[in-house]
């Protein structure tokens, strides 16, 4: 396929360039025939952290179900969460 391609513009910031992608098909800019598959083995998803209220008794339960588990309670808690989100 021999098609014109069009130029794609220069961004100022990450910002402009989303609003850019999101209203352009990138296929008028690149030739995806030619893409190669890519693995990225140490990229890790970001975190955010947050504050979150819990009566003691509860995390004292979450605690104790994390030591018997022998993980950490923070990651007991984003494994649940995580659970409880894909399941709803």
């Amino acid at each position: 396929m021999n098609k014109q391609l069009k130029t794609i513009p220069h961004f100022s910031n990450e910002e402009e360039e989303r609003i850019f992608w999101e209203s352009h098909d990138s296929t008028d800019y690149l030739d995806w025939s030619h893409a190669q598959s890519v693995v990225l083995p140490n990229l890790k998803p970001t975190t955010k952290t947050i504050s979150l209220r819990l009566p003691q008794h509860l995390l004292d339960s979450i605690k104790a179900a994390a030591n018997s588990r022998d993980v950490p309670y923070q990651s007991l808690i984003k494994v649940w969460l995580q659970e409880k989100v894909q399941n709803h």
